[in-house]
This record gives structure tokens, C-alpha cells and sequence, in this order.
């Protein structure tokens, strides 16, 4: 479906044995990024086969990615992108001279500002109900124009038209898709109501966003 706007599932709580049946329904329903937090269980190996199973169908993430080791660990399971809470400089600049995609996290004009002077084109508004679309239309006027929006946190098929027109350019969707012990099914018919809600809210993604997404460096040991 390369007409939907950049939708990210967020797997929190994910297990291994979970990875083939999930990613198969997040696949068949549209969804072409796909992130495991590192505050799941054994999330190398969920990282590892969710690469193995989607081949080049989905991009690759890993998400909650506090410090530069855990950066390593990621790469080396074979993670395209990190996603972070937080904008921590150090951590995004170790990640791009991977040739990994980065997404930090940032709450206020400055960490924005911060995430952007350390190289990141795609940042994450988190907890994005916390905020609102409002927060980001004000950003939107004193952010580098190269540097986009997605929204995470609290967004889901319900309310993701209130985004419409906020200036964002894709949202990432977790507690609303997926729970642990959440079955393959149930997870398919989320999927496919929450990418119908959404392609009415949002303009269909630059097919850039996705390329910014995937690793540019596909060895699976971090250079030396």
C-alpha cells in the first residue's frame, strides 16, 4: 500500500514466538514499519526474526533506545532505525554514522531544535496526547523545514482524525494495535481499521521517509 501516510507499529511487550503471526497480519493489512521496544521481552531475538520474516516488505526498528551500547545491540540484530524517548545527541549521531534511520523523541521547541542540530530529519513528538496537534502547528513555524513530524502515544483509529492537518507526517500506533498476548487476528482486523482512519487524516508519505528509514550499512556487525 504505498498510499498510506507513515505508520508505525509499536510491538511493546512482544515475544519471539509472537513475531511470524504478528508480522504477518501488520503486513497483510498495510502496515510497512514495524518497531519492537527494547523494554520487551528478549527484544534482540524479536528484532532478529522480525528482519528474517519480513524481508524487504517492512522497515525495521527498535524502539526505547536509551544509550550508544544499545545502539550496537540493535544494529548488530539487524534493526534499520532506532526510535528514542528522549533526545540524547550522542545516541543519534552513533546511530547515523551506522547508517542507521534515527527517530528521537522530544516534547519541547529545544529538544527539537537539539535532535535536529544532531542530525535527525524525523523526529517523534512523545507522549503525543499529552500535547495535542496544536503543539506541533506552533513547532511547525520555527522547525528546520527538512525536519518531520510523527505523533506516538495515545493515537488510535478514534481519534486520529483530530491530527488531520496538524502538520505531522505519521503516527506511531501501539497499546491501540498490539498488547502482549493480543492474537494474530485481532491484530489484523486493528491494523485495518486504524490504516483506513488514518489515510483519511493524513496525506499519503513521501517514499523518502521511507528510505530515511532503512540502514544504509546492511553488515550485521557495528564497524570498527
Amino acid at each position: 500500500m504505498n498510499d498510506t501516510p507513515l505508520l508505525i507499529a509499536i510491538l511493546r511487550g512482544i515475544e519471539p514466538r509472537e513475531v511470524d503471526a504478528i508480522a504477518d497480519a501488520l503486513m497483510e493489512s498495510g502496515f510497512r514499519v514495524i518497531e519492537v521496544p527494547l523494554n520487551s521481552p528478549d527484544p534482540f531475538t524479536s528484532i532478529t526474526r522480525l528482519r528474517a520474516r519480513c524481508g524487504p516488505n517492512c522497515v525495521v526498528g527498535a524502539g526505547t533506545v536509551l544509550d550508544v551500547g544499545a545502539v550496537d545491540g540493535v544494529f548488530a540484530a539487524g534493526a534499520d532505525f532506532i526510535v528514542t524517548p528522549n533526545t540524547h545527541p550522542g545516541v543519534i549521531a552513533h546511530a547515523l554514522a551506522l547508517g542507521m534511520g534515527v527517530v528521537p523523541g522530544f516534547a519541547t521547541a529545544t529538544e527539537a531544535l537539539q535532535a535536529a542540530a544532531a542530525g535527525a530529519t524525523l523526529i517523534k513528538l512523545f507522549p503525543a496526547a499529552t500535547y495535542g496537534p496544536d503543539h506541533v502547528r506552533a513547532l511547525r513555524s520555527i522547525l528546520p523545514r527538512n525536519v518531520q513530524i510523527v505523533a506516538v502515544g495515545g493515537i488510535g483509529a478514534g481519534n486520529v482524525a483530530q491530527w488531520s492537518g496538524s502538520g505531522i507526517v505519521g503516527i506511531g500506533v501501539g497499546g491501540e494495535l498490539y498488547r502482549s498476548g493480543r492474537s494474530a487476528a485481532d491484530v489484523r482486523t486493528r491494523a485495518a481499521e486504524f490504516i483506513a482512519a488514518a489515510c483519511v487524516a493524513l496525506p499519503a508519505a513521501d517514499e523518502g521517509l521511507f528510505a530515511d528509514l532503512r540502514r544504509r550499512i546492511p553488515d550485521s556487525r557495528p564497524p570498527r
